[in-house]
């Protein structure tokens, strides 16, 4: 039987939403060119009617020139007619066009949703936690032992800080009386050199000079 009627799996599918669209402007636009000679048409019947006096011959030119306009309102009725088909039909595969990318990216963010989900169903949120207290009890165990480390030994629980002025003070009048003990004396010896110096010993008396009489 297919063999004689065919069968649905052979009819030839038909044509797309931009095929039709294209088919639809290629009339348009051959309509367009039939008006555009019409308008010619018509300026010619104008000219010729500027030019005759009324009678026979003009009345019968503005009967063609009253069909030609007939006619190309009934092309530009058509046109009107085919601009909004191709208008519709581009809005629909817009349409289409705006679904199928909706459902892409929906089947996107479905697919992007079971990720997370198997990613954080290996994630222990207990662990996590018990890690955070761990972290915490350490760092208070670092601080307690910083602040060991840096206790001071051997000096007094409590400083009177008058009496460490006072005591500053009295410091910078002795330097002030005494002055540098560098600058004593800077003629005395000292004591880990034996002898002194030779400059620095005693020198003998000179016995004086026998005068010479004449």
């Amino acid at each position: 039987m297919n063999r004689f009627f065919g069968s649905s799996a052979s009819k030839k599918p038909g044509p797309s939403l931009q095929d039709a669209i294209a088919s639809t402007d290629a009339r348009a636009d051959a309509i367009e060119v039939k008006i555009r000679k019409l308008d010619a048409e018509l300026g010619r019947y104008k000219e010729q009617m500027s030019k005759l006096r009324n009678g026979p011959g003009k009345t019968a030119i503005q009967q063609r020139a009253l069909r030609t306009l007939k006619q190309k309102k009934l092309y530009e009725g058509q046109i009107a007619q085919l601009t909004q088909q191709s208008f519709n039909m581009e809005s629909a595969s817009l349409t289409t066009e705006n679904l199928r990318n909706t459902m892409a990216t929906l089947g996107a963010m479905e697919q992007a949703n079971k990720q997370i989900r198997k990613q954080y169903g290996k994630i222990d949120i207990d662990k996590i936690e018990n890690m955070h207290y761990d972290m915490e009890e350490l760092l208070e165990q670092a601080n307690e032992i910083q602040e060991t480390l840096g206790r001071s030994y051997a000096l007094p629980d409590e400083l009177d800080e008058a009496d460490l002025e006072a005591e500053l003070e009295a410091l910078e009048l002795e330097e002030e009386t005494e002055g540098p003990s560098y600058l004593a004396d800077l003629n005395k010896v000292p004591d880990f050199i034996d002898e002194a110096p030779l400059e620095l010993r005693e020198t003998p008396a000179q016995p004086e000079a026998i005068k010479t009489t004449g």
